[in-house]
């Protein structure tokens, strides 16, 4: 059959034609969908700007249903959800995200990273652990591992949360030397409340040679020679500590001031605590030098001597108003109200602060109520900050 040249070159032309219009058509619809997407994109990233978060929500949900291939919107989404308390949403968003095949593998760690963080704001710490464990050996080992050190903390799965300590520590994120003594400590302490004081002793002596410098170690390993009855080892214990923690003194002070006499060992305490405070002044060290001076045979000044002194060197409202309350005022009918608005305001001054989000409470806290961090308690309080 003879083809005819004509048609072909005809027909040329046309195909030609047709091709191009094809293509406008495409650019025209890409270039629309384009304008779309960053359009509400944009949108939403200047509502989040104005912390305009339910606006920036419904734009970016917008984005996502022009666009649901980009990964990066859901993330955003994914975390909007989770800052405002919303965690089932949050974790059907990332959960979407994990479901896709073609998400890569950086982005599916991610993905995974982010909703381990979802259970652990929701505080469903089972599936948060679950989670976190998926990614050993991914790009987000160093964060999973911290954030399941915090889940096992607040879970006070304290063996767990040593192994985790310890992973950290060898891949060089820091000593956890201090943590893991206090994880000794918790469990020690759970043994003694059980009864079991030899475990609990061979565990504190385990915490001692973990972090040696470490008050906290020696001043539960004292607290339970006292209850065994050894109280001449407890206040040796509790003397050592004074060198291996000198920071730490004013928290044991009022301790060993009691053990001392108890272990007729007033004097040697008193020489040692009267040492501490000429080298720094502590209203807590001053009052066990001046419980160990009650109780001894030497003739010494009395308790209200030391408070004048204090405020030689200290300008101590706490000291002030225990000076006046054994003083006879001119007006001593209106000593008891003086005295009570005096007590009132020095109350707030020896609480203790947490150096990280201070958080104050009456009593010294190892680990933060607050802020869960540990030894964030300074030995002094509020006043002498």
């Amino acid at each position: 059959m003879d083809i005819d040249l004509s048609w072909i070159l005809l027909g040329l032309p046309l195909a030609f034609m047709l091709g191009w219009l094809a293509s406008r058509l495409d650019l025209r619809q890409l270039r629309i969908e384009n304008r779309q997407a960053p359009k509400a994109y944009f949108k939403g990233l200047n509502f989040l700007l104005n912390e305009q978060q339910d606006q920036a929500i419904d734009a970016f949900i917008e984005a996502v249903q022009n666009d649901p291939d980009t990964s990066e919107l859901h993330f955003a989404l994914g975390n909007l959800f989770r800052r405002r308390g919303e965690y089932e949403r949050a974790v059907r968003v990332h959960e979407h995200l994990l479901s896709r095949g073609d998400l890569s593998r950086a982005d599916h760690d991610r993905a995974q990273y982010a909703l381990a963080l979802d259970y652990l704001k929701a505080g469903l710490l089972d599936h948060a652990e679950q989670a976190l464990l998926k990614l050993e050996g991914s790009a987000f080992e160093a964060q999973a591992r911290l954030a399941l050190l915090a889940n096992y903390e607040r879970s006070r799965d304290w063996a767990q949360a040593a192994q985790v300590a310890q992973k950290l520590e060898h891949s060089g994120q820091g000593s956890f030397s201090g943590r893991l003594a206090h994880y000794l400590c918790e469990q020690a302490l759970s043994l003694v409340a059980a009864d079991d004081t030899a475990k609990a002793q061979a565990l504190l002596k385990q915490a001692i040679n973990t972090a040696p410098t470490a008050p906290r170690p020696r001043m539960e390993l004292a607290s339970l020679l006292k209850k065994i009855g050894d109280t001449a080892g407890a206040c040796t214990l509790l003397e050592d500590t004074v060198n291996a923690a000198p920071a730490a003194i004013p928290l044991l002070a009022s301790e060993l001031a009691d053990m001392a006499i108890v272990a007729r060992r007033a004097e040697q305490a008193l020489a040692l605590l009267k040492t501490c405070y000429a080298q720094s002044p502590s209203l807590d060290v001053l009052e066990a030098i001046v419980t160990l001076e009650a109780a001894s045979d030497v003739p010494s000044p009395t308790a209200r001597d030391w408070y004048v002194r204090h405020l030689e060197h200290e300008p101590s409202l706490v000291a002030a108003a225990k000076w006046i309350a054994g003083e006879k005022l001119e007006h001593e009918q209106f000593h008891p109200q003086v005295q009570r608005a005096l007590d009132h305001a020095v109350k707030p001054l020896s609480r203790y602060r947490c150096a990280a989000c201070g958080f104050e409470a009456k009593q010294h806290f190892w680990h933060c109520p607050g802020c869960q961090a540990w030894d964030s308690y300074p030995a002094r309080r509020v006043e002498e900050l």
